[in-house]
């Protein structure tokens, strides 16, 4: 059956969990090359801002994760998009290359700490409620998964300068034995085929055929995205993981967050979740861990029998939905 333009934008409209491929004619998308000062040198974000076509008042800024770019929230699959799901239910994204990644600027890693990585977003918020890349917002979420989810905290806490904050596979006590598995899979960019020998010095990925075990077990193996992980994975910097994935420096910034916050991961996530460290089996469950470590209202959201990267989860659709809802419910459109 043949469908007008003007019917499939009302559906896509109303539709709060949509693919890539379905969603893309609800917004208007740019790039974004947004310029910053970080250390005294002037660097640029790169990132790419998309607007439901009837505009929207509220932007989240989604950061990713370590070896991860932006493509991570709009996934290239036609099936897990973050972003689509997001603006279909009248919200506006800016998903951002943290500096290092895509095509953002690539600094000396040494020098690429979570602290500088949030001084960076804390400018690309400001550009955002400033109408400086196009739309003016009046609100702003600011969204991270893993690493990303770091320096949002650190942003957050340090600069008060957004109305919510989206936290992804992070959590305040992580695993240890979970986190010294995944890093034995990181290995020097420049010696990956995929980066060659030409990559800046200092940055660290995942060896090739490790991002299943890494960010995706117990879940699913789907073999088409395991292909494309692999296709666009990217780097880190080892300075970046020092200061922004221990509890000791999380904990003063996230109890200086006051406003809403919203905590989602995969409850057999073995980075952070495990006996030993958070007990992300419910919900509930994870709402009451990780209350104590915020002063503004929480709410969490645990995605059944997945691992660490929940956006490529078959189920995502859910989690998606579960946090267009809070925007819309605790910060607005």
């Amino acid at each position: 059956m043949r469908y007008s333009l003007a019917a499939c934008l009302v559906t896509l409209m109303v539709a709060s969990s949509l693919t890539s491929a379905s969603a893309s004619t609800a917004a208007t998308c740019r790039d974004v090359d947004a310029p910053v000062t970080v250390l005294g040198h002037r660097e640029v974000v790169h990132g790419t801002l998309c607007t439901p076509v009837a505009g929207a008042a509220t932007v989240q800024v989604l950061i990713p994760g370590s070896t991860y770019n932006s493509s991570y929230w709009d996934f290239p699959d036609g099936r897990h998009s973050f972003r689509a799901a997001q603006n279909a239910a009248g919200i506006a994204t800016f998903a951002v290359d943290r500096l290092g990644t895509g095509r953002s600027s690539r600094p000396l890693a040494v020098t690429l700490t979570a602290f500088a990585q949030a001084d960076a977003m804390h400018q690309v918020v400001r550009g955002l409620r400033a109408g400086a890349y196009g739309p003016r917002f009046s609100r702003v979420v600011i969204g991270g998964h893993s690493l990303g989810a770091a320096i949002a905290v650190v942003e957050a806490g340090t600069y008060r300068d957004v109305d919510g904050v989206l936290l992804t596979g992070m959590t305040h006590r992580v695993n240890p034995a979970g986190v010294a598995a995944a890093f034995a899979n990181f290995r020097p960019a420049n010696v990956d085929p995929k980066f060659g020998l030409l990559h800046p010095l200092g940055y660290l990925t995942t060896a090739p055929g490790t991002r299943y075990a890494s960010f995706h077990a117990p879940g699913e193996f789907v073999p088409d995205v395991m292909r494309l992980e692999e296709a666009t994975k990217d780097v880190f910097s080892p300075a970046e993981a020092t200061d922004g994935l221990g509890v000791a420096v999380l904990l003063p910034y996230s109890l200086l967050i006051d406003v809403p916050v919203m905590t989602a991961v995969g409850s057999r996530d073995a980075a952070v979740c495990g006996l030993l460290a958070t007990d992300c089996s419910t919900s509930e469950t994870l709402h009451a861990a990780e209350a104590p470590y915020f002063r503004g209202p929480l709410r969490a959201y645990a995605l059944p029998g997945y691992g660490h990267s929940i956006n490529l989860a078959p189920d995502a659709r859910d989690y998606y939905s579960a946090v267009s809802s809070w925007v819309l419910e605790e910060v607005g459109r």
